[in-house]
């Protein structure tokens, strides 16, 4: 019923930068919080950032000063601004959003998307 899709990933070299999309649709009655998490290889599953439906935002530490997340809330659209990338920001990248699907039903449920890699090396 709701699907998110991410693109935007790739190979870029260290100090490069990405812009990461993601698009919520199906049966959308809100979105609360969006973010990102990432995977690497061998680790755990980590919050990158994320972001409320007023604005207000969060972040890894490791990714402070570097990464911007921001929203767009007539698309349904969250994306993730990454510069100075380092070989320690590969992973794949997943979207992550709270959906409201109903007027008559205050469930929210946890959506994620399927990934996108992202690879810093040169």
């Amino acid at each position: 019923q709701v699907q998110l899709a991410e693109s935007g990933g790739g190979l870029v070299q260290p100090g490069g930068s990405l812009r990461l999309s993601c698009a919520a649709s199906g049966r959308i009655f809100s979105i609360s919080a969006m973010g990102w998490y990432r995977q690497a290889p061998g680790k755990q599953r980590e919050l990158v950032a994320d972001i409320t439906s007023s604005g207000s935002t969060n972040y890894a530490d490791s990714v402070k000063g570097r990464f911007t997340i921001s929203r767009d809330n007539t698309k349904n659209a969250v994306y993730l601004q990454m510069n100075s990338l380092k070989p320690e920001d590969t992973a794949v990248y997943y979207c992550n959003a709270f959906i409201r699907t109903s007027a008559q039903r205050m469930a929210i449920t946890n959506y994620r998307g399927q990934g996108t890699q992202v690879t810093v090396s040169s």
